[in-house]
């Protein structure tokens, strides 16, 4: 049986199996590398951890917890933090098992590191390569330590990707405006700075991120005259088989339900925001209503007074090592591309795993399971862990669920002006890629790149992905996101770094 915190902590001399615990100098190699620490990545280091691996923990992130479990600075001296999350025990009892495996050296936490690249190494083992996060900020180019980021590599048996996710965004007039942020932005913001980004705020996009914003934000002081969503909640009608067995699901939905009720916030289905006005900053927004295919009624638009807005469509799983590395990937039930995975959570390379998010959009406690679900299958004790395999399908089929429910309709890009923005990093109005398609004969979003540049800012089409890849109608179903480009950096890296390299690799 897995160790539990309280008797990790007794004696952290101890070893997994009660003996002493081995010197990490004397096998450089450890058994697992786990690379994010959000919810599945910190739940498979732990539990890897209590099942007698030794790990290696590396996030881009100053403190465990990933997007989802953001949490002020101490310095802020945030009285209850708990009060912005739903299951912080489940977050504090994890890091609780962290700071015991770290004590006991049996797992090396690596915080503030960018993995840039995960390469094979000998013997069947794995190298992954990290920058820490100052050369971002303050690398001067100033040739050997003219910055303050150093380098980082890891050796390890496996390898497991819990790099998380990040918000889809369908462009609308005026959404380069100061006052429009994303939804899990504006989330963010409040968890972990303690402030808004607006007084009154009007919660816009699709998916139930949206109830879950617009309740804390409202919560914290924030007027939310309304949540905008596309969607309507119809579409779980098909599924009610799913929902009956989640009941946790449905007390969590009529928990944000009645956070809204009570600060008096209107919940608008099959609704978008299409236009935010302003000079400065937002002002006011425009709230049309949608067709089924997301298309503006015309005639419904009615402007809503704001000063700021909180707005995304769900979230993009993040595959940048995941498709250097060339593992295989599928289509989500919300269009977006994700791992292809088997029951255990082995990716199609082997010695490399995947859990959470992705994997296919699913939440945190779908993290949670496939963490501690993919730990046991890389320790070999796959078949003790039949709750968790069951708790996972069950917990997936109410991803699937939502995620073609909240699926974005082909139609929203009647919304796009020709003046809109779409890449907002290279500034590449929607008239630049249609006249690409039109006129230039692109039939592809790497075309569209290619002759308009949309993408190729800091983002690296993050954030314009989606759109640009609609637009350029690439004969993608409807709410499709792009296949992510495979590239053999996941992320900037200082030239210095990749001369340090050894010739091998």
């Amino acid at each position: 049986m897995p160790h539990s915190a309280a008797e990790l902590a007794v004696d952290p001399s101890a070893g997994p199996s009660g003996g002493p615990v081995v010197d990490p100098a004397a096998d450089p190699v450890v058994d697992l590398a786990v690379v994010g620490a959000g919810p599945a990545g910190l739940a498979a280091a732990v539990t890897a951890a209590d099942l007698g691996l030794r790990v290696a923990l590396l996030d881009a992130g100053a403190r465990p917890g990933g997007q989802f479990y953001r949490h002020p600075a101490p310095e802020l001296g945030a009285a209850r933090p708990q009060a912005l999350h739903h299951e912080w025990r489940a977050f504090t009892s994890r890091v609780r098992r962290l700071d015991a495996h770290r004590a006991a050296r049996r797992v090396t936490y690596h915080p503030d590191h960018h993995v840039w690249a995960v390469l094979p190494g000998s013997g069947g083992a794995w190298t992954l390569h990290a920058r820490t996060t100052e050369d971002a900020h303050t690398d001067t180019g100033a040739g050997a330590g003219g910055g303050a980021g150093t380098a980082t590599s890891v050796t390890a048996r496996s390898v497991l990707l819990a790099t998380g996710a990040y918000e889809r965004q369908l462009p609308f007039p005026g959404w380069t405006l100061p006052g429009v942020v994303g939804a899990g932005g504006a989330q963010a913001m409040l968890k972990s700075g303690l402030v808004l980004p607006g007084r009154r705020i009007v919660v816009a996009g699709s998916g139930p991120l949206l109830l879950a914003v617009a309740a804390s934000l409202a919560s914290a002081g924030a007027r939310v005259p309304a949540v905008v969503e596309a969607s309507a909640y119809g579409g779980y009608a098909s599924h009610a088989g799913t929902l009956l067995r989640n009941p946790a699901k449905l007390l969590e939905g009529a928990h944000y339900g009645s956070a809204l009720l009570r600060h008096h916030t209107r919940l608008l289905t099959r609704h978008a925001v299409v236009e935010a006005h302003g000079s400065d900053r937002v002002e006011a927004v425009t709230v049309a209503r949608l067709d089924r295919e997301w298309r503006p009624v015309p005639g419904t638009g009615r402007r809503v007074p704001c000063d700021a807005v909180a707005v995304g469509h769900g979230l993009v799983p993040e595959l940048s090592l995941a498709t250097a590395l060339g593992c295989a990937t599928r289509t989500a039930a919300d269009g977006t591309v994700a791992l292809d995975l088997t029951d255990e959570l082995r990716t199609s390379v082997p010695g490399i795993w995947s859990a959470g998010e992705t994997g296919g959009i699913g939440g945190a406690q779908l993290a949670l399971c496939e963490g501690e679900l993919a730990a046991h299958a890389i320790a070999g004790r796959a078949r003790a862990a039949a709750a968790l395999r069951r708790r996972r399908i069950r917990l997936r089929a109410f991803a699937d669920a939502m995620a073609a429910a909240h699926r974005p309709g082909a139609g929203w890009t009647e919304w796009v002006t020709a003046t809109t923005d779409v890449c907002r990093c290279e500034e590449v109005p929607a008239a630049r890629i249609r006249e690409a398609v039109d006129e230039l004969g692109a039939r592809d979003a790497r075309t569209v790149k290619l002759l308009t540049r949309a993408g190729m800012g800091w983002c690296q089409g993050r954030m314009c992905g989606p759109a640009v890849a609609a637009l350029s109608g690439a004969g993608s179903a409807p709410g499709s996101c792009p296949a992510p480009d495979r590239r053999p950096l996941a992320c900037p890296v200082p030239l210095r770094h990749l001369a340090d390299l050894p010739e091998t690799t």
